[in-house]
């Protein structure tokens, strides 16, 4: 797990190629992320599919609570597949656009 800080938002880089204990170490260190925009780099693992990204549904409804924007940066998949409770991108400059409009949403009040 890499993490880069980039203005406002942290960007956490997938490693190891394991979604599921990516998402247990952002879990137990979600305190120290509740209060940035989060981008989730899960790109490097090639076997990610809808079904595997549906697992960061309830860390997504967590950080929206929070009225901060979590993005989830993934190649190769459907995107009108995956739920709308998680926004999935393909890259980590579109990422950082979703998190731009969002803040501008936010700010005007929606």
């Amino acid at each position: 797990m890499k993490v880069t800080t980039k203005g406002h938002t942290i960007i956490i880089k997938d490693t190891e190629g394991n979604i599921v204990a990516f998402l247990e170490k952002i879990n137990n260190q979600y305190n120290s992320f509740k209060k940035h925009n989060l981008i989730l780099d899960i790109s490097h693992d090639k076997s990610v599919d809808v079904k595997s990204i549906t697992i960061f549904s309830d860390l997504a409804k967590k950080h929206k609570k929070e009225k901060k924007s979590l993005v989830l940066v993934a190649e190769d998949i459907d995107y009108n597949k995956v739920p709308k409770s998680i926004v999935v991108v393909p890259t980590q400059l579109e990422a950082h656009d979703m998190i731009e409009m969002d803040e501008i949403e936010r700010d005007l009040g929606f």
